[in-house]
């Protein structure tokens, strides 16, 4: 499928300035250049064009809010030097899979002041001798080459789990929802047990005095008792 046929059913009667995220992979650009994609998707935050025959980046348009540009498995070789122009916000760029031999062909990313993560897998350019070290002094605004730092430390889950958070709603919400519930939850608990509480202590108290008449009963029969023995004692007394 053409890139403008794919990008105008990946609109879904939506007006492009409510676009925040496109993804037009495994399309087919004709002349080798980005097509179909104007300056009218001016809220486009995330790019998504692997695998559709790219040449070059030069007919990118201004995108001012882009930040993730994903261009991997293309022949891309020129227009790096758009991107500061038309993306100044970027922050991710993927470039894995594309014709880059030379560090110079990167130079013009340092304009990109945003710049935190890059990825050249499968680029020529990683056979250079000292390529990580050379490209992170070219670049000094970068984090992550190729999914780790200049330490070697891997990119966290957390930063590679950023994009879908986003895309699934303001965070915090779901752990509200759970806190509520905690709360009534526990809520519930504790009305439970004062009852319970109350129940048994009321239980306890009608015990103690059911323990007081059984034991008064039994008084009043022991003294019964007694004067019937003291009325016969007199009787006999009496008979004699």
């Amino acid at each position: 499928m053409e890139m403008k046929k794919r990008i105008s059913l990946e609109l879904r009667n939506r007006n492009p300035t409510e676009v925040a995220e496109l993804v037009v992979d495994n399309c087919r650009s004709s002349d080798g250049d980005v097509e179909g994609l104007t300056e009218e998707y001016s809220e486009l935050e995330i790019l998504s064009m692997v695998n559709v025959g790219l040449t070059s980046l030069s007919k990118l348009p201004s995108l001012p809010k882009l930040r993730k540009l994903e261009v991997s498995d293309n022949t891309i070789s020129a227009g790096l030097d758009m991107l500061p122009e038309k993306c100044p916000n970027l922050s991710y760029l993927n470039l894995s899979g594309n014709k880059i031999k030379e560090l110079s062909s990167v130079k013009p990313l340092q304009s990109l002041k945003n710049l935190k993560s890059l990825d050249l897998y499968s680029c020529e350019v990683t056979t250079l001798d000292d390529y990580r070290d050379a490209v992170f002094e070219l670049l000094p605004q970068l984090t992550y080459l190729d999914g780790f730092d200049q330490e070697d430390n891997e990119v966290p889950d957390s930063e590679a789990e950023n994009d879908e958070d986003d895309e699934a709603g303001p965070p915090g919400d779901d752990e509200d929802d759970d806190d509520d519930d905690e709360d009534e939850g526990s809520e519930e608990d504790e009305e439970e047990e004062e009852v319970g509480l109350s129940y048994l202590m009321k239980e306890g108290i009608q015990d103690e005095d059911d323990d007081g008449d059984y034991v008064e009963e039994e008084e009043e029969d022991e003294d019964e008792d007694g004067d019937d023995d003291a009325d016969d004692e007199g009787e006999t007394v009496k008979g004699r």
